[in-house]
C-alpha cells in the first residue's frame, strides 16, 4: 500500500468511488447524492490549496482517502481544521485509517494547526473509536441537524490538540506541508 497526496485529476474517480457507498448505503455522510469525479475534482483542487489530502492505493487503485478542511471562515479559526477518513467498505479493519490518519495529522502539526475537528454522523462506532484512539475528545452534539434515510440524525463533535496549547498569538498556519517535506 501506498499512501500520498491525491492528485485531483487522477484520483478523483477512485475518491468518489469509494465515497459513494458512504453517501448511498449509510449515514455517515449526510450527502444525499454521490459527488460526480468533476465535482470531487474541484473539491480535491480547492482542499489541497490550503490542506493536505491523502490517498492509499493498492494495486493501482485508490482504497482510501483522508484530508483536512477548513473548519470556519472567519480569521480567529484559522488555527483549527476539520478532518476526514474514508476507507472503501471493503477494506475496512486492515488499518488504512489510522494509517492515513497518522499521517495527516503529523502534516497538519508542521503546517502550523493547533487543533483539529471531527464531525461524526450518529451512531458510529467504528468513527468515534478511531478517532478517540488519536486522543480525540467530545465536545457537543448537534441533536437532529440531518435529515436523511427517513429520519433526523445527531452529529458529534470531537477535538484533538495537535500541540500543547499556547496563550500567546502562534505562528501563522503554513502552506499544506508535502510528504517529501517531512
Amino acid at each position: 500500500m501506498v499512501l500520498r497526496h491525491a492528485d485531483p485529476i487522477a484520483d478523483a474517480a477512485g475518491c468518489a468511488a469509494v465515497y459513494a457507498h458512504y453517501v448511498e448505503s449509510t449515514v455517515i455522510s449526510l450527502e444525499a447524492v454521490p459527488p460526480t469525479p468533476e465535482e470531487f475534482i474541484q473539491r480535491m483542487t480547492r482542499i489541497s490549496e490550503r490542506y493536505p489530502y491523502l490517498v492509499a492505493e493498492e494495486d493501482g487503485q485508490i482504497v482510501a482517502f483522508a484530508y483536512g478542511s477548513l473548519h470556519r471562515e472567519r480569521s480567529a479559526y484559522r488555527w483549527a481544521c476539520e478532518s476526514s477518513v474514508y476507507v472503501d467498505h471493503t477494506q475496512r479493519g486492515r488499518g488504512i485509517g489510522r494509517a492515513l490518519y497518522t499521517t495527516l495529522f503529523d502534516l497538519l502539526r508542521r503546517q502550523g494547526l493547533q487543533i483539529v475537528c471531527a464531525g461524526i454522523t450518529l451512531p458510529n462506532e467504528a468513527s468515534v473509536a478511531i478517532h478517540e484512539s488519536f486522543g480525540f475528545e467530545p465536545v457537543g452534539v448537534y441533536r437532529r441537524i440531518g435529515w436523511k434515510a427517513g429520519a433526523w440524525h445527531d452529529v458529534g463533535w470531537w477535538e484533538l490538540d495537535l500541540v500543547p496549547p499556547v496563550t500567546e498569538t502562534p505562528p501563522e498556519p503554513g502552506p499544506p506541508i508535502r510528504l517529501d517535506e517531512r
